[in-house]
């Protein structure tokens, strides 16, 4: 039998280019220096009507021009997600250096996570198709219904063949596809695949919402997003694309391209809850950080940090809360725990955008605030009212969705 120290050493696989189209801003650049300075982007919603609805807070995307990513050819046919992902994937390649040609086209391809993918088009499309009739229906609507066609116009419009896959899996669709991608990296499957996640905002989902009551202000209160507090009334709805390109460690250093870190860990688990409830027990969180963690070969002790699912509902945020005082209230790592939430909004793919976010933070070993956050609802090391330099080795992203459906993933730093 095999020894471990026998066996081939595990694939390492590292994030070596980030692309975004977020509330924040377009790019890393832009992103950073807003996420860091703590600013938010929630703001009355101002693309469709809200007067009917008890809530009218969104984080809505602005100052996006696709033109500026996106050829005129292919430009009339895509749609809202679709323009944003392949923007994303765009400038994700860019920041990677990677120029897509003959020679590494058939190698290059994406894993792309979406929640519901483009709820507008889809509304358009059934009520044309029910008020007037199939002949009416606009042909070019009728392909961005489809999931997997945000995934599919940027590998037309940025001209590469090789896996191309769309992971639909509730709030952590973003956070499963990256794991995914990462496996198929492992595999040999691929060279590059851009991962990540997307979703948006229309009036069809932001009613939806509205009408299951989670959005806040849940308790008639004042309208806010607040991770963690006390206050907190339900949760605001935002929209955005995040994209991270991942290669061997290898093909890095054969490229010398400093990663901005590795993808150590992923663990996936599972609750027993109602479809549209959070999760109230924490069992499952637990034991989907202990396969995380053990996948990434690392302890609980070596936790620097964790980019919280949290994002102000009454029950998501509380059981989050309770399992990290669990699994660390004795432990001699004390992590420091921030959501993005407050300021990006949830957006149920947003863990691409999250992940853009902790590679940056890794790279500049600096946590941002948790906007909205001000009386916390446990005694733990929560990043509040400003960024916060620290020195970090590892991290965690979590995600949890309702349905109660649980994806971890563990960020390792390449330079320590």
């Amino acid at each position: 039998m095999t020894n471990k120290s026998q066996q081939p050493a595990t694939k390492k696989v590292v994030v070596t280019g980030l692309g975004m189209v977020t509330p924040l801003g377009v790019g890393k650049e832009e992103f950073g220096r807003k996420l860091f300075a703590g600013e938010c982007a929630i703001d009355t919603i101002k693309s469709f009507d809200t007067n009917a609805f008890t809530s009218h807070l969104g984080a809505e995307v602005a100052n996006f021009s696709p033109r500026d990513f996106i050829s005129v050819k292919n430009l009339r046919r895509m749609d809202k997600i679709s323009l944003m992902t392949t923007a994303s994937a765009r400038l994700a390649l860019e920041d990677a250096e990677i120029k897509i040609n003959s020679a590494n086209r058939d190698r290059v391809g994406i894993i792309l996570g979406t929640s519901f993918g483009a709820t507008d088009v889809t509304v358009q499309f059934a009520d044309t198709l029910l008020t007037q009739g199939p002949s009416f229906v606009n042909p070019i609507l009728v392909p961005n219904t489809v999931m997997n066609a945000p995934a599919g116009h940027a590998s037309i419009e940025l001209g590469f063949r090789g896996v191309n896959t769309t992971v639909t899996h509730y709030a952590v669709s973003a956070e499963t596809a990256i794991g995914y991608a990462v496996e198929e990296i492992r595999r040999g499957t691929a060279d590059f695949i851009l991962t990540g996640g997307v979703d948006i905002l229309s009036k069809f989902y932001y009613e939806a919402l509205t009408k299951f009551h989670a959005l806040s202000p849940g308790d008639q209160e004042q309208e806010k997003c607040r991770p963690f507090d006390d206050a907190r009334n339900g949760f605001v709805v935002g929209e955005g694309c995040g994209i991270i390109c991942l290669e061997s460690m290898d093909s890095a250093v054969a490229r010398s391209r400093e990663p901005y870190c590795e993808i150590s860990g992923f663990g996936l688990g599972a609750s027993p809850t109602k479809p549209t409830c959070w999760p109230k027990e924490t069992v499952g969180i637990k034991k989907t950080i202990s396969r995380a963690l053990k996948k990434a070969e690392i302890g609980i002790d070596d936790m620097q940090v964790i980019c919280a699912a949290a994002n102000g509902s009454k029950v998501l945020d509380a059981t989050e809360a309770e399992a990290y005082r669990e699994i660390f209230g004795s432990s001699k790592a004390k992590p420091a725990i921030t959501s993005l939430k407050g300021a990006l909004g949830e957006s149920f793919s947003g863990g691409g955008i999250r992940s853009c976010a902790l590679a940056l933070s890794m790279k500049k070993n600096v946590l941002p605030p948790t906007v909205g956050l001000s009386n916390p609802i446990r005694s733990l090391n929560f990043i509040m009212d400003r960024k916060k330099d620290i020195n970090i080795t590892n991290a965690m992203l979590a995600g949890i969705s309702f349905g109660g459906t649980y994806a971890y993933l563990v960020f390792t730093n390449c330079d320590k």
